[in-house]
């Protein structure tokens, strides 16, 4: 079944259409967009291979369909310049509805903390748990060690000391579901110490335990990489690191890197078994050894920059008054707003079909100070395709 959603500056709905199937349906409602102004004259479409990957169909059945609305005049293709919607008139709609009404669906959304989901290395991470699972020992399907699979740990040792320049062994990491999991185990193993809080501030002169986030690491644009503090002291930190954004949230896989004192506890905080997938470590462990991550990182690095860069220059552009600051590492950008202008902005992106958070979305509800006005610009979560527009929407909702 097609996927019947596709980010294309407006939601486009595609269901097979009789006997024509799925280049029938796709190309009805193509022309649908076009007919009633959703998708306005010398909008440049995407490439056919990259509208076929966000909707998971075929890329003939995309080329297909435009060569029908080219040949209607709906559409018009000229070497170098791609496909766009033909200059004609916008036929407006037959039922007398309000001309803007905030949409049931975002067509876009630029809420931070995701990746590009599109972006996905499929291919190789399905080669990747093929060669995982043809060479698993039969005992990597059982009840496993609670700090997880070796393959995996030792693979990731390796990569944070080259990378991160983190210290540590396979004995000191284990493997969780991800960055809430760890902190789970983290809390029930200070619970059972006695500690009921926590606040840190040049920790190593007041012997507290620092847990160290790395979520941004491996994305930075700019300069050099900044080494994890861990490699300071590692029997004081805890680094944690996920998946989440490097690769797919939904993956589940995450770890931490603990000082050698807390290993045991950590592992009976956790549980007697491993509750992390065996599967999904093994292919991450292949993954990892074989170089695909190293080459997965790099290709994402440089899409991410170039959108970080694309965001920074339309905003200087198209909104001199926004200041965009917090760009040198990560997946998100912070758009510094004059004051009091946040939640009108972001009822403008609403209106835009755009999802977005204000800096206020992010204010615990007992700080004492009022943020700034300001918007927090996940510039990685839209997929290629849909990214121009999701800009484009931006920078019409900003003052």
């Amino acid at each position: 079944m097609a996927n019947p959603w596709a980010n294309l500056g407006v939601d486009l709905h595609l269901e097979p259409a009789g006997t024509g199937g799925l280049r029938r349906g796709l190309t009805d409602a193509l022309r649908d967009a076009v007919r009633t102004g959703r998708l306005a004259p010398g909008t440049r479409l995407p490439s056919s291979r990259s509208l076929a990957g966000d909707l998971g169909i075929a890329r003939n059945t995309v080329a297909e369909a435009y060569a029908d609305l080219v040949a209607e005049g709906w559409l018009t293709a000229r070497q170098g310049s791609g496909t766009r919607v033909a200059e004609r008139a916008v036929i407006p709609p037959a039922v007398d509805a309000p001309r803007r009404r905030p949409p049931g669906r975002p067509a876009y959304s630029l809420v931070p903390g995701t990746p590009d989901l599109a972006a996905f290395p499929r291919t190789e991470w399905l080669k990747a748990a093929r060669r995982a699972l043809a060479t698993a020992p039969f005992d990597a399907l059982g009840y496993g060690d609670p700090r997880g699979r070796p393959e995996l740990r030792t693979a990731l040792a390796g990569y944070l000391a080259r990378v991160r320049g983190v210290r540590a062994d396979p004995g000191t990491i284990m493997i969780t579901a991800g960055f809430s999991h760890a902190l789970r185990v983290l809390g029930t193993l200070l619970r059972a110490r006695g500690v009921r809080s926590v606040a840190v501030e040049w920790a190593r002169r007041t012997g507290a335990l620092v847990l160290e986030d790395d979520y941004d690491g491996e994305f930075r644009y700019d300069r050099q990489p900044v080494g994890a503090l861990q490699g300071l002291d590692p029997g004081r930190v805890v680094h944690l690191g996920t998946t989440s954004k490097s690769l797919a949230p939904g993956l589940r896989l995450g770890w931490m890197v603990l000082p050698p004192s807390l290993v045991e506890e950590a592992a009976a905080a956790k549980g007697r078994i491993d509750t992390v997938g065996v599967l999904d470590q093994l292919t991450l462990a292949e993954f990892l050894t074989s170089g695909a991550y190293d080459r997965h990182v790099r290709s994402a690095r440089l899409r991410y920059r170039r959108r970080r860069d694309a965001l920074a220059a339309a905003v200087a552009e198209r909104a001199p008054g926004v200041r965009v600051t917090g760009i040198a590492a990560g997946l998100h950008a912070v758009l510094r707003l004059p004051p009091g202008s946040e939640q009108s902005v972001v009822q403008a992106a609403t209106w835009q079909g755009l999802a977005l958070h204000g800096l206020s979305h992010h204010r615990h509800p007992g700080a004492l100070a009022e943020p700034a006005d300001a918007l927090v610009v996940g510039y990685g979560t839209p997929p290629d395709s849909a990214w121009a527009g999701a800009l484009e929407a931006l920078c019409r909702a900003l003052p």
